[in-house]
């Protein structure tokens, strides 16, 4: 029988990094105080949780100023989306599974 939980990704099993990647799925991207706000987290969980994220190279993080305020810009990549979902699909089969 073959394992139905061979394509859940690790990746996205932290609540924070599944709602990141949920978001960039939908959106072209998304800055870090809307995501802070969606997703209702601190500053450093939001920075770290995205930060593993890009280390997967499953999302872009671009830092830029407007006038003088810092910007932070995410935007889930190729990579991302595709892994996103892959994972999104195992869950599914997962659930469907009898």
């Amino acid at each position: 029988m073959k394992n139905i939980i061979q394509n859940i990704n690790k990746a996205f099993d932290h609540r924070i990094r599944l709602g990141i990647m949920s978001i960039l799925m939908v959106n072209e991207g998304a800055d870090f105080t809307e995501l802070k706000e969606l997703l209702g987290v601190t500053d450093g969980n939001l920075a770290s949780h995205a930060k593993a994220l890009e280390a997967e190279d499953y999302i872009r993080i671009e830092k830029q100023f407007i006038g003088k305020k810092p910007n932070t810009k995410y935007s889930a990549t190729i990579a991302g989306k595709k892994a996103f979902k892959e994972h999104i699909e195992a869950l599914e089969k997962l659930i469907q599974k009898r």
